[in-house]
């Protein structure tokens, strides 16, 4: 049977800069897994997602993520790690100037597709799984933000990644817009894909209870997943 762990950390540290952010990470997440990382800003939360895309280098420790040793990563392999994540920014990051449709074609032909029906039926699948399927021909200042980032999650789900890494993917929305796309993630970690959302907003962790790591003092550590009393 395969692997279920997606991402396993052992004594690494994150440096963001030549300056050390965290130190000693050791980390789990296995498929299907909803795992909040938590800390004031500045505490690494961001360099930590960085790393396991590999926008920062491992330099020591162990680090696997979806089966690639990243520290012995060589940058070609790059674009096929990233095809098995999804990530998703606090800002969104469409293209402004191309429609839903255009926005998430465009990332198929950049990660390999070629086949014009199977990209279109791929698409159509995506859309309707954040339920915005009739806004395919929108240009992205035509919607809302949440509409946008619901977007985003889409051209996330796009390859079919075994994780997805969100930062901040709330920080910009009104708090029933991001219960909104909270309840997407979740739906979309029960279908067996992990979810890793880093968040500011402990509001929102009450009220969908999950694993929580926090960044603090240079390292990171896990807290119970409860709601607070």
């Amino acid at each position: 049977m395969e692997n279920e762990t997606i991402i396993r950390l052992e004594q690494i540290p994150v440096y963001q800069k030549n300056v050390l952010v965290l130190s000693e990470v050791s980390l789990q997440i296995d498929k299907g897994e909803f795992v909040y990382l938590i800390g004031k800003t500045g505490s690494g939360k961001s360099s930590l997602l960085k790393m396991l895309y590999a926008d920062l280098p491992v330099l020591e420790g162990a680090a696997e993520v979806v089966g690639y040793d990243l520290p012995k990563l060589k940058r070609r392999d790059i674009p096929f790690l990233r095809r098995k994540l999804g990530v998703i920014f606090q800002d969104f990051q469409l293209l402004t100037d191309r429609t839903v449709n255009e926005n998430l074609l465009f990332v198929m032909k950049a990660t390999g597709w070629k086949d014009k029906d199977a990209m279109n039926e791929r698409l159509e699948d995506v859309l309707i799984k954040v339920g915005l399927v009739s806004k395919d021909q929108k240009m992205p200042n035509q919607l809302s933000g949440g509409e946008q980032q619901r977007i985003a999650i889409a051209r996330a789900l796009i390859n079919d990644p075994e994780i997805i890494l969100a930062d901040e993917p709330t920080g910009n929305l009104d708090p029933e817009t991001s219960a909104g796309i909270i309840r997407l993630l979740k739906e979309i970690s029960e279908s067996g894909r992990a979810v890793l959302m880093a968040t500011h907003n402990y509001g929102l962790i009450e009220q969908f209870p999950g694993r929580i790591l926090k960044c603090e003092h240079g390292r990171v550590t896990s807290l119970e997943s409860k709601t607070s009393e």
